[in-house]
C-alpha cells in the first residue's frame, strides 16, 4: 500500500500518493475491497460521508480547512483527462 496519507502535505506529495496508489492496484488490484471502479467510487463517497467519525475513532480533528472544490474537480477532470 502506497505511503501514509498523514505524510502528504504538498501537491507533489499528493501526486506522489496517487501514483504509488496507482502501482499498488497494478500489483495487487485483486486483493483491494473495491477493485472496480464502481465499488471504489461507491466506497470514496461512503468514506468521505463517514470521514468525521474516522477522525473521531482516531482520536483526531477532521480537517475544516481542506480544499473539497479541488478534490472534486481532481475527480471530475480524471474522467477526461488524458
Amino acid at each position: 500500500m502506497p505511503t501514509s496519507p498523514d505524510r502528504v502535505t504538498s501537491r507533489e506529495d499528493l501526486v506522489a500518493f496517487v501514483h504509488a496508489l496507482h502501482r499498488s492496484y497494478a500489483d495487487e488490484g485483486a486483493s483491494w475491497s473495491n477493485a472496480d471502479l464502481s465499488a471504489f467510487l461507491e466506497a470514496l463517497a461512503a468514506w468521505i460521508n463517514d470521514a468525521d467519525g474516522w477522525y473521531s475513532n482516531a482520536g483526531r480533528q477532521m480537517p475544516s480547512n481542506g480544499d473539497w472544490s479541488f478534490f472534486a474537480r481532481a475527480l471530475r477532470a480524471a474522467s477526461i483527462y488524458e
